[in-house]
């Protein structure tokens, strides 16, 4: 007795006939389980990046202080040195900290010994509706010539 065999295209053909007629339980489950996840993907996308955004608009604000600090501390330094600088800073750096302009802008407090700068602002937001109030503050001594 004579063994026919098929061309290899046929056997696959074949089997895949064979498969569909079966019927494959999962078919068409990756579309579904992909509309489950993404809604949650796609919160934590934006989370992180507002997240990012809150930590940038407070390294701003620190910056801000911190350069409000070292223009009012410095020997004979003139009056609102330090608030001309943290305000020439916060104009120059972009918009990650928002409405810093507002109430008077940034603030710096003079004593014989240190100064303290205060900068308030709000987050930029990326989920809309979401911003975070801002806050930093810097200190240092006041440059100052003492008796040995």
């Amino acid at each position: 007795m004579r063994r026919v065999t098929y061309p290899r295209w046929r056997r696959a053909v074949s089997a895949a006939r064979r498969r569909l007629v079966t019927g494959d339980r999962e078919r068409g489950a990756n579309p579904v389980e992909l509309a489950v996840v993404m809604p949650l993907i796609l919160v934590l996308l934006f989370a992180s990046l507002q997240v990012a955004a809150v930590f940038l608009a407070r390294a701003t604000a620190l910056n801000a202080a911190q350069s409000g600090v070292n223009a009012e501390r410095r020997y004979n330094a003139s009056d609102g040195a330090g608030t001309a600088s943290a305000k020439q800073f916060l104009s120059t750096s972009g918009s990650w900290l928002l409405g810093w302009d507002k109430a008077g802008g940034p603030s710096c407090v003079t004593s014989e010994v240190d100064v303290t700068c205060t900068v308030t602002g709000r987050s930029l937001s990326v989920v809309p509706g979401v911003d975070f109030e801002i806050g930093q503050t810097a200190h240092g001594p006041v440059e100052r010539v003492t008796a040995p």
